[in-house]
């Protein structure tokens, strides 16, 4: 490879060898479908790292919108007959580029800040949140958006897309154990995230309710950290890795059954740690040990069956696949089959619940005209089943399909499929 090494495992020539460029990831690829531009399909991104990679080509500009622009939401994998690992390539590829490519000031004070100060810092995270929370309900926020500086300034659509503030934060449950409810069937760790510690604080109580009350016994330990999924797919390896070895350390420490995850992103990544160290070094094994308990909730109970009652919930619901949990975790019956587990519950499929909603991380932050597009398109599919509640399986995907539902004026409620079976188990 004449690109020299970037720590954990690098492609080789036969991982980009695998494309035969025979076109069947083109209509996966959301990008594609809103451009029809060669260079922003999955073919076209792998043939510009090809050149980059192997060729030992410069970095230029035009590479860096092209990979920038990717919302790796691994698409291309489902569709791809020759088992391309797509995501692998295009996390290196971003790591080439944080690594060479010399960033704007604010991008490169941003990427330092957000991935090496604030995530890996819960203290961090909560004095960040206590700020914003005081924003949102002070009526600084009503003002900023009456006034139109927002506007101006040009993030009226971003500040949209801002979860909401928890009245109180998920991180006052660490280091806590819930007894199952009834006979243990199972003893499980429950990884809690970061942001969705200040933001889906309701998610992680629903989610420990569900378990507890299907037979598992679940611990919440104390000292985990931030996944390092967002800092994994912007590229900033040395995070990333940092995170996990944090992680291996709060984990591998006892015996569990499963390690819980209700983030479809996170669970991805947890899943492929040992793609952020190379067989050599030592973290390696723990990695494999790590990836191999790791379990998405729905993925678990679906597996382990449900034993709680579930009362009747007639309301009619459309499921959006979240892309990591489909794509990068190949989970599509599980989420479904608890669904249909809920009496009196309509279920009816979304067209296209398979294409990306603009999520993708902080792709709606960074991209955020392309995001809002995609959007829009999935929020036409919504409507088109005439769902009241649009379920998913990612906190990223939660909070964009709320904002389409309120930027569009649906009135749908969105939610977790947890929460959906928490309300049933509550009814």
């Amino acid at each position: 490879m004449a690109a020299s090494l970037i720590p954990g495992r690098n492609p080789v020539y036969q991982d980009y060898a695998r494309c035969v460029h025979c076109g069947l990831c083109l209509n996966a690829c959301p990008t594609y479908r809103l451009w029809n531009l060669e260079a922003d399909s999955p073919r076209g991104r792998i043939h510009q790292m090809i050149q980059v990679e192997l060729n030992g080509q410069p970095i230029t500009d035009s590479f860096v919108d092209h990979i920038d622009k990717c919302l790796d939401c691994r698409a291309c994998e489902t569709a791809c007959p020759s088992g391309v690992e797509y995501g692998k390539l295009v996390e290196h590829a971003r790591a080439h580029i944080e690594r060479d490519y010399p960033r704007s000031w604010l991008t490169s004070v941003t990427h330092n800040f957000v991935f090496r100060h604030l995530l890996p810092a819960p203290h961090r995270i909560i004095d960040f949140a206590r700020i914003l929370r005081l924003y949102q309900r002070s009526g600084l926020q009503a003002v900023a958006r009456s006034i139109g500086i927002l506007k101006l300034l040009g993030l009226s659509e971003r500040e949209r897309l801002l979860p909401p503030i928890d009245d109180e934060f998920f991180y006052r449950r660490f280091g806590w154990t819930f007894p199952s409810a009834g006979p243990r069937r199972a003893r499980v760790a429950f990884f809690a995230g970061c942001i969705a510690n200040v933001t889906f604080s309701q998610l992680n109580e629903a989610t420990i309710r569900v378990l507890a009350a299907n037979g598992c016994e679940v611990v919440v330990p104390d000292g985990q950290l931030c996944c390092g999924a967002l800092a994994a797919h912007a590229g900033v390896r040395d995070a990333a890795r940092e995170l996990a070895r944090r992680n291996f350390s709060v984990f591998l420490r006892d015996e569990f059954d499963a390690i819980i995850t209700n983030a479809a992103g996170c669970g991805s990544t947890l899943k492929e740690y040992d793609h952020l160290f190379s067989p050599h070094e030592p973290e390696h094994m723990q990695a494999r040990a790590f990836s191999a308990k790791t379990r998405d909730v729905t993925e678990f109970l679906a597996a382990l069956g449900l034993t709680a009652e579930m009362k009747p919930l007639p309301v009619r619901v459309t499921y959006q696949d979240s892309c990591h949990l489909l794509h990068g975790q190949k989970i599509r019956e599980a989420p479904r089959k608890l669904l249909r587990e809920i009496p009196n519950l309509d279920f009816v499929e979304l067209p296209y619940s398979e294409i990306c909603c603009g999520s993708a991380g902080f792709y709606n932050i960074t991209q955020t005209e392309t995001s809002l597009e995609l959007l829009a398109e999935k929020m036409r599919h919504v409507q088109s089943t005439r769902a009241q509640t649009i379920v998913t399986a990612n906190p990223g995907c939660l909070l964009q399909l709320r904002a389409g539902a309120a930027i569009h004026g649906t009135s749908q409620e969105v939610l977790h499929v947890i929460e959906l079976l928490d309300r049933s188990m509550q009814a």
